[in-house]
């Protein structure tokens, strides 16, 4: 075997099994403590299931061992292969330990939401990316460990950012409830409320995001997120917690109000979710009748750009027909050729990140 690619496949090998043995191990804490770390709204859906979940999680662990062996194989340094080895060998262990009963918990960390998110879309997106690649960038490129933490922080944290996300809705617009409404539109069927779930939360949601475009001082934690030179599956988690909460407080203001069924919404959250991951892919499908109807990755791709006739364009996350009615939709036939912000760029760090929006700046990345 040519050595660059033993190399190449044994440090790719490396890094996959300790990444799969991160979230074996992670796995098993949940397994170990379902009242403490897991979803509360998902235990039941989880215990009902148990055997399906620890198939995976055999399944995983296997994996795990395996790319680390590979790993071991093909390189001479043996630190990757090594580490997931060992991380692999831990979870196995932690298998033979039984759950600790904690009782009723009032707050659980949601682990189990970031474990599953990024096994399942990694399973789906890599594949995908390697197949059909727009660019040809590498699975591990530069700043995947930033988006990653990134990804770590909105989807284990998704309980406390879900819950602050909902009390500006419910602390400033009580006064709009009416109980009756709210009844009529539950009893609606399922697809239809899913309908106007879409269409208001995109509505909603069209408008906070322009402004975080717009506004100066906004703009600094929405630069974040346009800070990725390279576009793929796992970019797009890469937002300032701010952005997020705001984001997620205007999309849940309708559903709040107008009193969506638990069905419908439940629905719309897993729907959106794979949506806003598949439209940062690196992904190349064009869908020449269905790009004005639904947001794809060539839409979203164009919001993304730094070429001068993309920057502020194409705000809406799911439905193109409200930047078309306000005005900002752009869409020509042929993908844009860079990405990132303009005269400032954001530090590639975490922490740094964080930290972007408050520290002093002449001209705001957009001038």
């Amino acid at each position: 075997m040519n050595p660059r690619l033993r190399s190449d496949l044994g440090k790719r090998a490396g890094v996959t099994s300790g990444l799969l043995g991160v979230l074996c191990v992670l796995a098993e804490f949940c397994f170990l403590f379902p009242d403490l770390l897991v979803t509360r709204d998902a235990l039941p859906f989880y215990r009902a299931h148990l055997d399906v979940f620890r198939g995976i999680q055999w399944a995983s662990i296997a994996a795990t061992l395996l790319l680390g062996a590979l790993s071991l194989a093909l390189l001479h340094s043996k630190a990757h292969g090594l580490l997931g080895i060992g991380l692999g060998l831990v979870a196995l262990l932690m298998r033979f330990t039984d759950a600790v009963d904690t009782g009723p918990a009032g707050f659980s960390a949601g682990l189990d939401y970031f474990v599953l998110e990024l096994l399942v879309l990694g399973l789906v997106f890599v594949p995908l990316e390697r197949l059909f690649h727009l660019h040809p960038q590498k699975i591990f490129r530069a700043g995947w460990q930033t988006d990653l933490k990134h990804f770590f922080v909105s989807h284990a944290g998704v309980q406390v950012l879900s819950f602050a996300a909902m009390v500006p809705a419910q602390s400033l617009f009580v006064w709009a409830v009416d109980a009756g409404f709210q009844k009529a539109v539950a009893a609606q069927p399922a697809w239809l409320q899913f309908i106007e779930i879409l269409l208001s939360v995109d509505l909603m949601t069209y408008w906070v995001h322009r402004a975080f475009h717009k506004v100066p001082w906004l703009w600094n934690f929405h630069a974040i997120h346009h800070s990725s030179r390279e576009l793929d599956w796992l970019a797009g988690s890469r937002m300032h917690p701010v952005d997020v909460l705001a984001t997620r407080a205007a999309g849940f203001l309708p559903v709040f109000v107008l009193g969506f069924s638990q069905a419908a919404v439940v629905a719309y959250v897993a729907f959106v979710s794979f949506h806003a991951v598949y439209i940062h892919s690196n992904t190349r499908w064009r869908f020449p009748y269905l790009r004005w109807l639904i947001a794809t990755p060539e839409y979203h791709h164009w919001h993304h750009t730094s070429d001068e006739e993309g920057i502020d364009r194409n705000f809406a996350g799911f439905l193109p027909f409200w930047d078309v009615v306000f005005g900002t939709a752009h869409q020509p036939a042929r993908w844009p050729q860079k990405y990132g912000t303009v005269k400032f760029q954001p530090p590639e760090t975490y922490l740094g990140q964080l930290a972007y929006p408050f520290q002093s700046r002449r001209k705001t990345p957009y001038g």
